[in-house]
């Protein structure tokens, strides 16, 4: 579930902006003070649906109505399904449409795509990950999207895990020197190294990294890197860098335990996705 609280803080935002210039004007000069209406919100094409909730929330805020969900989030639509109703005074509706259209298209367009990578690895034991890869003020909700998919999300921010990546191991020295300083200033916290060679993915699991990302490998440098992680029963490997939907499954069947994708929060392409109203 998302928090209300940070559904709420995005949604008046993004209201802002519109209203940033004056009210809307065109809804005021066409539509009688005090109208009110009916408008269905349809999946114009098939994908999966994420930010229900988000557009109730717009509805709300702007003081547009009511909305009454006709498919829950994480459910797949086709052409021409309700996804919701919405029931309002008319000016308020219409000058809400946008809003919450653009979080309904934006977020199912993200758990529509993260659904195909999904279908792609299923049977093979792999995960689908996010990463840190969103618009600026809305990583809950892209990742919210994500996870109405089917994939898991990556770490929120840099507090609440470490991913030690090729700058640190630089700045360092080396993978196991900053995998150290990592570990001794924040023991309870879940580390990850970013490994670009099956040198420093040895070095990284003989200083006890539990989970290694692989960057940019190929899938022979997948598999041997598997093959390098079998002593370590817990260590957990993780593909990155230059996947495509096209070799999804291969790079999976190499024994990785998760793909992570950047690509699903910051280059999905909208869900279509329209109001139609009934005055």
């Amino acid at each position: 579930m998302l928090d209300p609280v940070e559904v709420g803080r995005v949604v008046r935002t993004a209201l802002a902006e519109d209203l940033r210039y004056g009210p809307d004007i065109t809804s005021s000069a066409v539509i009688a003070v005090g109208a009110s209406g009916t408008g269905d919100i349809v999946a114009r094409a098939g994908g999966v649906l994420a930010g229900v909730q988000v557009a109730a929330a717009v509805v709300e805020i702007a003081g547009a109505g009511s909305l009454h969900a006709a498919r829950q989030d994480g459910t797949a639509v086709s052409a021409g399904d309700v996804v919701a109703t919405i029931d309002g005074p008319l000016r308020e509706l219409l000058g809400a449409e946008r809003t919450l259209l653009n979080f309904l298209t934006h977020l199912s367009g993200i758990a529509t795509a993260t659904r195909a990578w999904v279908d792609a690895v299923t049977g093979t034991g792999a995960a689908i990950r996010d990463t840190r890869k969103t618009l600026p003020g809305l990583r809950v909700l892209e990742k919210y999207a994500v996870r109405c998919g089917g994939g898991v999300n990556h770490r929120m921010g840099l507090g609440d895990a470490a991913l030690i990546k090729d700058n640190h191991v630089a700045a360092a020295g080396s993978v196991a020197a900053a995998y150290r300083a990592v570990r001794a200033a924040a023991p309870q916290v879940l580390v990850e190294v970013e490994c670009d060679t099956l040198d420093q993915v040895g070095e990284a699991l003989a200083a006890g990294a539990g989970l290694i990302l692989l960057d940019n490998m190929s899938v022979p440098e997948l598999r041997a890197a598997v093959a390098m992680a079998r002593p370590y029963p817990d260590a957990r490997l993780e593909a990155s860098g230059g996947l495509r939907l096209e070799n999804a499954r291969e790079v999976a069947l190499t024994g990785v335990h998760y793909l992570a994708v950047g690509a699903l929060t910051h280059s999905s392409p909208a869900l279509d996705i329209g109001l139609d109203l009934a005055v």
